[in-house]
């Protein structure tokens, strides 16, 4: 194997431009933000539609986490069917697909924030989830709009002559 092919194998350097880019910021807030989110339905009791938002949350958490790590190692070849040449198209549909649902769970974290409303009343003595349904609608909307913004931007980098996430 030629020299150039070994080291390009064995390095893992990181991608300073997309570290340091829109996409690459707008990862990081969607990670932090999806994390929050999903932190804060788990340290709180819920039920019933509650857990489609757990759901959402931790699993677009786990997959923007990847996403964002195969970027940023510049690995997203070694994806197969995904990476390469259809990575941004592949980034771009993640993105809006995490919006649609993010929306959804906003709508359930709403519903439940409403259906819990009349303990937020300094009489009320019992355990009351008001505050923290009202925190994850929120963090699940601010979910909905990075991914949405995100989306977009993956969107008109698509339909633009750019081909890639990042501008090089």
């Amino acid at each position: 194997m030629p020299p150039e092919q070994q080291r390009q194998r064995s390095s893992l350097r990181v991608n300073r431009v997309f570290l340091k880019s829109f996409i690459g910021v707008l990862r990081l807030l969607q990670i932090l933000l999806g994390a929050v989110l999903w932190a804060t339905i788990a340290a709180n009791k819920y039920e019933g539609s509650v857990h489609f938002v757990l759901f959402v949350s931790v699993f677009f958490w786990l997959l923007t986490l990847a996403l964002y790590v195969l970027t940023l190692l510049d690995k997203q070849d070694m994806v197969p069917l995904l990476g390469g040449d259809r990575w941004l198209l592949s980034n771009t549909v993640h993105d809006l697909l995490a919006a649609v649902l993010y929306f959804a769970a906003l709508g359930i974290m709403i519903y439940k924030t409403q259906k819990n409303s009349f303990c937020n009343l300094e009489q009320y003595r019992h355990h009351c989830l008001y505050k923290a349904y009202l925190s994850a609608s929120v963090f699940s909307g601010l979910c909905a709009a990075t991914y949405l913004l995100s989306g977009i931007y993956g969107s008109c980098r698509k339909c633009g002559v750019e081909q890639t996430l990042v501008a090089t």
